[in-house]
């Protein structure tokens, strides 16, 4: 008998709160970066007396500081489990996630985590949904634009409220739900896509198609310069400074969005279109610190990639990614020999050993199918042996 897996699907809407839900929202944004703080240094403090690892729950600061009763009492224990998870990350792997660090009300953003409570007696829960809004703990019912609804199936699980630069607040819903598996389609080249890294285009794939997604930054770099011009000319604290600021924040906002939406449209488009796709395991990170390279984090492909994987998990189909030292563009596709000799600004290279010319992006693009394809094929006999 096949068994069930459970996935987790987040909503998102745009919550308009009156003046006093607003207030209680940023008073919950305090509260929760004040006790992240508090608990933080207490326990680097135990930690240098004790060697030992010990967070002290939220009841603890109570006494000190009675504004915490005014807060959710499950965000305050969520901001406990929050940074629980952080330091268990940071001990199983400290070179890949860093220490947990104190957040700064100016540079961290303002949102707090509430959990869905389920009444046994069968009245219903801390949060629901209605007609045109949401019902939150000690908020109470707060007007939302829902554009999506969820099915009946689901079970609401935690509440995220945030709030953007620009003064807007969101609501994150997460539902959890069971699938049963479906029966997954051997990949073949055919119906296999790969996908290579471009600065230029974002990503060429096996078939030599390329992205192109618009530069959004950059078309608007010039507004932003003027307006960054104009802010610099006002005094810091008016009027006029604060209306200018609040425009570059919408605008920043704006470019931001326009990259989610380019990049939740286009990894939908290719995980319904095809039955695997490759990728390689580019540190865009170091690729960026490279000065030559430009912007690579303004393109958000790491994004991208992460998108791309949990919507083709959820459709049942494999998501490849090959061991970032694989020589993908120095290989001739046609003759498998590596080109060690391949100058870095080449874009068409002939090989020496078949005489083939090639297309280096789309040349690089083809390996990686191909190589993800051989790892797929060898993970699925290791599974079948074991």
């Amino acid at each position: 008998m096949a068994q069930t897996k459970t996935w987790n699907t987040t909503i998102k809407v745009r919550l308009d709160p009156t003046p006093a839900q607003a207030a209680f929202f940023d008073e919950n944004f305090n509260c929760c970066r004040y006790l992240w703080n508090q608990m933080l240094s207490d326990q680097i403090r135990f930690y240098t007396e004790t060697d030992a690892h010990f967070i002290p729950t939220p009841a603890k600061y109570k006494k000190d500081a009675p504004f915490l009763k005014e807060a959710d009492s499950n965000a305050l224990v969520s901001v406990h489990q929050n940074l629980h998870k952080a330091f268990q990350r940071f001990f199983s792997n400290p070179s890949r996630y860093r220490h947990p660090t104190f957040k700064s009300k100016k540079r961290c953003k303002n949102s707090y985590t509430t959990y869905c409570q389920y009444y046994r007696s069968g009245k219903g829960t801390s949060i629901y949904l209605t007609k045109d809004g949401i019902r939150l703990p000690k908020a109470g019912l707060v007007k939302a634009r829902l554009h999506r609804r969820p099915l009946h199936w689901w079970t609401l699980k935690t509440a995220t409220i945030s709030k953007t630069s620009s003064g807007k607040y969101y609501c994150s819903l997460v539902f959890a739900y069971t699938t049963k598996p479906s029966r997954q389609i051997p990949p073949t080249p055919e119906t296999t896509l790969g996908l290579n890294y471009s600065l230029s285009h974002f990503y060429i794939d096996s078939n030599g198609h390329a992205a192109d997604p618009p530069h959004w930054l950059a078309r608007s770099q010039d507004k932003l310069r003027y307006m960054q011009q104009q802010l610099a000319r006002m005094q810091p604290g008016s009027r006029n400074y604060e209306q200018q600021l609040y425009k570059i924040q919408r605008l920043h906002e704006h470019i931001s969005n326009q990259r989610k939406d380019f990049l939740h449209k286009e990894s939908r488009r290719i995980a319904n279109a095809w039955d695997a796709v490759c990728v390689k395991d580019t540190n865009l990170v170091k690729m960026s610190q490279a000065i030559k390279l430009g912007h690579v984090m303004d393109a958000g492909y790491g994004r991208f990639r992460s998108y791309l994987q949990y919507k083709l998990e959820r459709l049942g189909k494999p998501y490849i990614v090959v061991e970032k030292y694989f020589p993908s563009t120095k290989t001739c596709h046609h003759c498998g020999s590596v080109n060690e000799a391949l100058p870095a600004g080449a874009k068409r290279w002939t090989c020496p050993i078949c005489g083939t010319t090639l297309d280096r992006a789309k040349n690089a693009a083809q390996n990686l199918r191909d190589q993800g394809l051989v790892q797929y094929s060898a993970s699925q006999r290791q599974r079948a042996s074991a």
